[in-house]
């Protein structure tokens, strides 16, 4: 009991918990929880959704839900305003959801069905109803881009909901349908992966990778393996402390030869003049090249493994590959191409010097107006008929429309004298 004349205080307004809750095919979104204590990990809840409420498990809670919406990829596309998490799901929610969950089978049939009525080129992934049916989205793939604006109108005149169509890509469709790789283990896209990024042939190739056959080195979405870029960083890393295959060194036995590589125990396969072949150590090379690096000491060709690595670094957040415009290299001529200018270019301006006598095939041109001085003629905008007209009697060669070649400061020649004269 409180004292007469005092009033109490007010209560603190509950904290805001952020949570990350995963739906059906691996989708997950992040919301926010107002209740004094955070769900447990893998609880049931009720959340807004779009134009309803949905059910979804709770996948992560606090700290680590902070740091996956910071590194992850539908964390960093989540709007600034999350939604809120309206209650903690009962019995009955669950069983509901399940119910729905079991519906959705056959309503992906019916909407293959629909989909070969109309001759639509596109291949029925899954289906999803939202908890309270007030949406099904339908995901999809396709190789061109699909009218089903009439398929659209048909399946909610068939279900009596708001249907949406939702384009995914093969990566994607994999994610959302989960299964079991070649490793025997969880695709990684379904588990833990945080964002699906484009994997290039060039990857293979580095890692010395056949790429003849590429189902050997293809998941199960027809893709390359998304495991091939966890250590490619790592063959790039180490084949630039190698030297180049086949390259000629001069070493302690005379002129060898660079057969292999071997980038994990770091040994390098030589073989001399006589066919005798040897297996060094790195480090061992390095010594008998006199303390040089073999990498430095050679032409090594990683630059283009390492540039490779780069493009696909820089387009990790962009669904398309840049222009190839947008690509610049830098070849071994650019680089001499100031040194070939002449050093009056490159110098500061001179004074003036004395004007000298102008060469006989420039004297002979030209009219002397007053004074002694010459006039030059003025061409006219096209330099055709006039050049024709100026030039040299006696053969005198003319250049690209009719202009004499020479300096540009050679006056044109005069005309030639009629005959007779």
């Amino acid at each position: 009991m409180t004292d007469h004349g005092t009033t109490a205080a007010p209560a603190a307004p509950p904290a805001t918990h952020l949570i990350e809750v995963t739906f059906k095919g691996n989708r997950r979104e992040f919301f926010t929880w107002s209740f004094p204590d955070p769900p447990a990990l893998h609880a049931h809840v009720i959340v807004d959704a779009d134009r309803g409420e949905d059910l979804g498990v709770v996948n992560a809670t606090g700290e680590l839900a902070a740091i996956r919406k910071a590194g992850t990829t539908h964390g960093k596309a989540s709007p600034d305003q999350l939604r809120p998490a309206l209650r903690a799901a009962t019995a009955e929610d669950i069983a509901k959801g399940a119910l729905l969950r079991s519906d959705e089978d056959n309503v992906r049939r019916r909407a293959i069905e629909k989909v070969r009525a109309q001759a639509l080129e596109m291949k029925v992934s899954d289906t999803e109803w939202q908890w309270d049916r007030k949406k099904l989205t339908i995901y999809f793939t396709a190789e061109k881009r699909v009218d089903f604006r009439q398929l659209v109108r048909q399946l909610e005149g068939l279900f009596g909901t708001r249907v949406q169509m939702w384009h995914i890509g093969v990566r994607d469709e994999a994610k959302r349908l989960d299964g079991i790789g070649r490793c025997a283990r969880q695709f990684c896209s379904a588990s833990w992966l945080p964002e699906l990024r484009p994997v290039k042939s060039s990857i293979a190739k580095d890692q010395r990778l056949s790429t003849l056959n590429p189902s050997q080195i293809s998941g199960s979405c027809g893709r390359l393996m998304c495991c091939l870029r966890y250590e490619h960083e790592f063959y790039v890393k180490q084949r630039k402390r190698f030297p180049k295959e086949g390259k000629i060194v001069v070493t302690l036995a005379g002129e060898e030869k660079i057969v292999s590589n071997d980038i994990f125990r770091e040994q390098v396969t030589l073989r001399g003049a006589t066919g005798e072949v040897r297996v060094v150590p790195l480090a061992q090379l390095n010594h008998e090249l006199g303390g040089e690096s073999v990498a430095a000491a050679s032409d090594l060709a990683t630059s283009d493994d390492a540039s490779e690595f780069e493009d696909e670094a820089t387009t990790e957040n962009y669904a398309v590959e840049p222009p190839r415009g947008a690509e610049t290299r830098t070849y071994p001529e650019a680089s001499r191409k100031p040194e070939s200018r002449k050093p009056e270019a490159m110098s500061a301006p001179q004074a003036p010097q004395s004007p000298q006598p102008a060469p006989p095939a420039q004297q002979q041109g030209g009219e002397v107006g007053e004074g002694g001085g010459r006039r030059r003629r003025r061409r006219g905008r096209r330099g055709g008929r006039r050049g024709r007209e100026g030039g040299g009697a006696g053969g005198t060669p003319s250049g690209p429309g009719g202009a004499p070649e020479g300096p540009p400061d050679a006056p044109p020649a005069p005309p030639a004298p009629p005959a007779g004269s």
